[in-house]
């Protein structure tokens, strides 16, 4: 049997909170509250790091790019871009 297991997202960009659902196996839920596990921390968390997993991929094709167009190392795009943060 298959469950819809509500949570809450915070949404710091908007303040707020957002309700998303999910389905996930009665099982899995009845376990995971039996070793006292936070199901909602634990799945804005897997959020959390896949968003930034995807978003440092999509920041190192930009740089690969860049570093095309503008005919240099990527480390050299790289270190120009960590310089720039730092500023």
């Amino acid at each position: 049997m298959v469950v819809t297991y509500l949570y809450y997202l915070e949404c710091s960009n908007v303040g707020g909170w957002v309700t998303i659902s999910t389905k996930v196996r009665r099982e899995l839920v009845e376990r995971a509250k039996r070793h006292g596990v936070n199901i909602s921390e634990v799945l804005r968390r897997a959020l959390e790091e896949e968003v930034a997993r995807r978003e440092e991929e999509e920041a190192r094709r930009s740089a690969r790019r860049i570093a095309r167009e503008l005919r240099m190392p990527e480390e050299e795009v790289a270190r120009l871009i960590r310089e720039d943060r730092s500023r």
